[in-house]
């Protein structure tokens, strides 16, 4: 669905990306993590082609996403994190650009519409910022693409308007179909997104489906900062110390995506290291390894 080989990019003389890999297969909702100035939403950019790469191959639905082609993009919805919408009712809105997208659903988008209270009778521009994205939301899911892309979807949503948006999102994603969801808000999509991608100084620097971190890492909470050699990774929390151990062996345990993200990118990052380690030794043996970039 998506490949990326060796790619290249940057704003000028600074380089953002830097021999960047990445591979997603249909039937998955991906979250992309990263630091602020990571470079999310321009991957995403450059996945859709409002970006060049400068250097490198990426390929989008076998098409070179730079030359923006019809087939290729009639499949793909971006939903930016910058809200654009013009002054006309939902319904003309629906009439005017879903015939772009052959597979669009207009009883999927009615039904989620409903589902967000968005009104039908004031004009997509008298809406809320949380009003409007809840209907270009609405709209991405409906078009029923095969790669949809997310850039900070929860940012701006009430509470129950999450909610609504979990329901929705784990309903959506089909067997042929591609979700990638960027989000600083983990705790608003977690056990949504699986597998998890985290981007960091100009590359992917772990890309593991949730069942792999169960199966390498044990988390939990003790009262006292732990120093045993299996611990990879703690931090202090409320009630004691969150801590990543290798699993060795015991019954899995599910690990918070925001203590994995921080376990990640820590400087000198053991629990990185215990997954490259795996991957080198799976390559060793003839296995393919975990995840799907680098």
């Amino acid at each position: 669905m998506v490949e990326i080989r060796d790619m290249s990019f940057g704003y000028g003389r600074k380089r953002l990306f830097s021999g960047l890999d990445l591979q997603l297969t249909p039937g998955n909702i991906y979250g992309l993590l990263g630091k602020n100035g990571a470079g999310k939403t321009t991957l995403l950019k450059l996945i859709c082609g409002l970006r060049i790469a400068q250097e490198g191959t990426c390929r989008v639905l076998g098409f070179d996403p730079s030359t923006r082609p019809a087939p290729m993009l009639e499949d793909i919805c971006f939903i930016a994190e910058e809200l654009a919408v013009p002054a006309l009712l939902p319904r003309a809105y629906e009439s005017l650009y879903a015939p772009f997208y052959p597979r669009f659903d207009h009883e999927a988008l009615a039904s989620c519409l409903k589902e967000f209270e968005i009104p039908t009778d004031k004009k997509l521009s008298e809406l809320s910022y949380g009003q409007k994205k809840k209907f270009l939301i609405a709209f991405g899911l409906a078009s029923r693409c095969r790669l949809l892309l997310m850039d900070e979807p929860s940012n701006g949503l009430d509470i129950p308007s999450k909610s609504q948006f979990r329901r929705l999102l784990a309903r959506a994603g089909g067997t042929d179909q591609v979700i990638l969801v960027s989000t600083h808000q983990v705790r608003d999509m977690e056990n949504l997104i699986d597998p998890i991608i985290i981007l960091d100084e100009g590359k992917i620097i772990f890309s593991q489906a949730m069942s792999a971190v169960g199966a390498r890492l044990r988390a939990g909470i003790e009262p006292t900062e732990p120093s045993d050699e299996r611990v990879l990774y703690a931090e202090k929390t409320l009630g004691g110390y969150a801590v990543l151990r290798e699993n060795a062996g015991e019954e899995e345990t599910t690990v918070d995506l925001e203590t994995l993200f921080n376990a990640v990118t820590a400087p000198g990052s053991k629990v990185r290291a215990a997954f490259e380690r795996a991957a080198a030794g799976a390559g060793a043996s003839g296995s393919a390894p975990e995840g799907g970039a680098r």
